[in-house]
């Protein structure tokens, strides 16, 4: 599924436009199921634009199937300069399991070989989010 974002919302400075971004998102899509865990990547420009936001995967409560072959096919095709990948929490908290911090490190290298820089990955949860990048784990 891709989303349509305005032309207002598509330069990316910090973190905080990936979250309120997301969170508008997740409050106005009628097709999104707010108990499930949604994986989404933001395809960018040079200049940090997003060219476009796709949803690569639907996943349960608690967890969500990912590979980089779905993570990397659009990107590799929209030629998109690198990506920022985020996915929500629906328990409410933002932390970021060993699970998404392994998978992250593994989008980090593939993305080397294909030479679309992976840039943060940012965990939504309710009222907070939590970028990979800030806390060093990128």
């Amino acid at each position: 599924m891709i989303i349509k974002i305005s032309e207002d919302k598509k330069e990316i400075v910090k973190p905080q436009d990936i979250y309120r971004i997301l969170t508008d998102c997740l409050r106005s899509e009628d097709k999104i199921d707010r108990d499930k865990e949604h994986f989404w990547v933001f395809h960018l420009d040079c200049r940090n634009k997003i060219k476009l936001l796709e949803l690569v995967s639907l996943g349960t409560l608690n967890s969500s199937l990912v590979h980089p072959r779905e993570v990397f096919t659009r990107a590799v095709g929209e030629r998109s300069a690198q990506i920022i990948i985020a996915h929500n929490h629906p328990s409410g908290e933002a932390t970021p399991s060993d699970d998404d911090i392994a998978l992250t490190k593994r989008l980090v290298k593939a993305g080397e070989l294909l030479g679309i820089e992976l840039i943060d990955h940012i965990i939504v949860a309710n009222s907070s989010f939590v970028s990979l990048k800030e806390k060093s784990l990128i």
